[in-house]
């Protein structure tokens, strides 16, 4: 049930069915998923360990706030120290399921049309699913879990201001993915990075001249 809990926030948050700010109501979590409130209480403690909630005394759990821009850009830094080690030895640990479940990805990828009303939340789903999917074939438990959390504030982000652009970015990952599924960690690794690189600069070239919208 903390799952179950942990799940529906987690896709909440990173949604905006719960803003930055706005306060969680664990009984009305409760209710809705027909679970009592105490795997709704260890689930936000999860989710406040990842900084993505923050609880106040005597008055409970609001999400986090928005990130800033020199946050996220801060983010990317450290991605860029974390990510392509986790590319490169996902590349070295493949296997004929994890490579059937890359080209699935792939595939889902792939057929993302830039401009869709869909577009965004099909794009954050898949996009979710490989960094996640690469972070845990690393076999570093700790950077699996950091990177969860890395990445649900960096959709909430994205999600504030619609910097993804779906075509460009599924280019990118699949010359990540023919890395991973050739087993060639040096690939995966330069792969990754120049991912990471090119998602800055989009997300600056969009930003540029924008004021914070208010929420």
């Amino acid at each position: 049930m903390v799952k179950q809990a942990y799940d529906h926030l987690l896709t909440a948050l990173m949604t905006l069915q719960i803003a930055p700010g706005d306060r969680i109501a664990i009984d009305q979590v409760a209710r809705r998923l027909d679970i009592s409130q105490t795997p709704v209480r260890e689930a936000l403690s999860q989710l406040e360990a990842k900084k993505l909630v923050v609880k106040t005394p005597n008055v409970g759990y609001r999400a986090s706030p928005q990130m800033t821009r020199e946050e996220v850009r801060d983010l990317y830094a450290l991605r860029q120290l974390i990510e392509p080690y986790t590319a490169a030895r996902a590349a070295a640990a493949m296997s004929p399921r994890s490579i059937a479940t890359l080209k699935s990805i792939d595939r889902a990828m792939s057929s993302i049309v830039d401009g869709d009303p869909d577009a965004f939340s099909n794009f954050a789903a898949a996009d979710d699913q490989l960094h996640q999917l690469i972070a845990a074939l690393s076999g570093n438990r700790l950077v699996a879990d950091m990177l969860e959390g890395l990445h649900a504030h960096m959709h909430i982000f994205r999600a504030l201001y619609r910097t993804n652009a779906p075509s460009e970015a599924a280019a990118e990952h699949r010359v990540v993915i023919d890395a991973l599924v050739a087993g060639d960690p040096d690939g995966a690794e330069n792969a990754m990075r120049i991912h990471l690189e090119r998602s800055l600069q989009r997300m600056d070239e969009a930003l540029a001249g924008e004021e914070a919208p208010t929420t």
